[in-house]
Formats: C-alpha cells, structure tokens, sequence
C-alpha cells in the first residue's frame, strides 16, 4: 500500500529522514516510536504528501505520492488547528464540506461515543475534549490511511483510554491501515499489529508485536527499551 524506498528529508544540513525504507500493507495499526526530534513527525508528513523529500521514492498503490493522496487519506497533526470560534457542530459540517469521504452520521456517533457535546465552542473545550474532537473528526473520514500524530500526546488517562477504544470500533481493521506515532506505547500495544521505531532520522526496527512477544518473550514497551541500550550503527 505505501512504499518509501532510501527517503531522504533535509532541514539545512540536518537529516530529519536519512535514507528511510518502509512498506506498510493494507489492513494494520502500526505504532511509530521513537524520541523526540527522531524523525517520526516528519514520516508521516512525507507520507501524506505534505512534506517534499529530497531523494529516494515514495508511492501509494503504485503512484508516487503527492498532496493528491489527501483525497485517500485522514492526517491528524500534533498541532491543534482548529477554528476557535466554531462550535462542534460546525467544525463537523466544515470538515463535511472539505472532504468527500467525511460521514457526518458517523461523526455524530464518534463525538457520542467520546462524550462531546455538539454545541460547544472549541475555545471552551478542555484539552482533553479538544483531543477527543480532534480524533473523531478524522476517523469519520472513510479513509484507506489514518496518520495520527501524538493522538495522546498530554492527555489524561481517562481519554487516552477512550481515544483507544475509538480506534477499535470505528476502524476496518481489514482494509484500513493506522499509523498513529506515540510515547504511550504500553497502553496502546494491544491496539498494535507492527511498532516501527525511530532515532535519528533512521528506522531501526520494524517488528510484529506478537514476534516481539514470542520471541524476546517480553512485551513491547521492555523490548523498545532494550534495543535504545544498544549501540546503532552509524
């Protein structure tokens, strides 16, 4: 579904993606890992398409990847963007205008689920609530791809836990693939098929959770622990 081959990304001198190789099949929820500053923003921004790469390739089902790709794919970023001014409802019927894909009927529910109430101005929600807008919105699109930047990124647990269940109820796990990049890898390990993890710009790993539990017999939280101990090759 998704193909990078030697990805290249500069700021200046830095390397922010340094020779990245990737292939993501449809129908997984990958976990990105990684430090700050490891690169794991940047990758997904490539993968979207917003964000030019310097050298290598990158494709989508075959085609090279461009903004074009917004059409098939939902990216949810770090950043909190959103009108001010709108209430929930609003916010819910720009996205409906802006996206042929957007279910206003399954924004409805996911904002039901999530316990969000539909006339309240984004400027008054919490940033928990605010989190829990921003994940409904985007996975009411029917989307091929989900990009989730930090979906948990300083939030409690209580909405940590409820975003997660989201992910299970309003995803086809069969035909749609989540690439969600976190700090919070032990909660959402159950969630996870593969964890691919970052550091300085390089993948240096990419492993099915249940291989990672089979064969290092240890969950994946201690194993990405494990590998950051040991020396990388440079």
């Amino acid at each position: 579904m998704i193909t990078l081959q030697n990805v290249v990304k500069k700021y200046g001198p830095k390397r922010a993606l340094d020779n990245v190789t990737l292939s993501i099949p449809r129908g997984k929820v990958i976990g990105l890992v990684g430090e700050n500053g490891s690169g794991k923003s940047t990758l997904l921004k490539a993968i979207a398409g917003l964000s030019s790469i310097h050298a290598g390739t990158a494709f989508f089902e075959g085609e090279p990847i461009t903004r074009k790709i917004a059409s098939r794919l939902a990216y949810m970023s770090d950043a909190d963007l959103f009108f001010p001014y709108f209430t929930v409802r609003q916010l819910m019927d720009f996205y409906d205008s802006q996206f042929e894909d957007f279910d206003l009927i399954k924004a409805k529910e996911l904002m039901s689920f999530l316990n969000v109430t539909l006339d309240a101005k984004m400027r008054n929600l919490s940033k928990g609530n605010r989190g829990r807008v921003k994940i409904a919105v985007t996975l009411a699109r029917e989307a091929d791809i989900y990009l989730l930047d930090e979906p948990f990124s300083g939030l409690d647990p209580m909405v940590r836990e409820d975003i997660a269940k989201g992910l299970i109820r309003f995803t086809d796990p069969e035909n749609q693939t989540v690439i969600l990049s976190t700090h919070e890898i032990r909660e959402v390990e159950p969630l996870l098929d593969d964890i691919i993890v970052m550091q300085g710009g390089r993948i240096i790993a990419h492993e099915a959770v249940d291989e990672i539990r089979d064969f290092y017999g240890i969950d994946a939280t201690s194993w990405m622990v494990s590998l950051f101990k040991q020396p990388q090759v440079q």
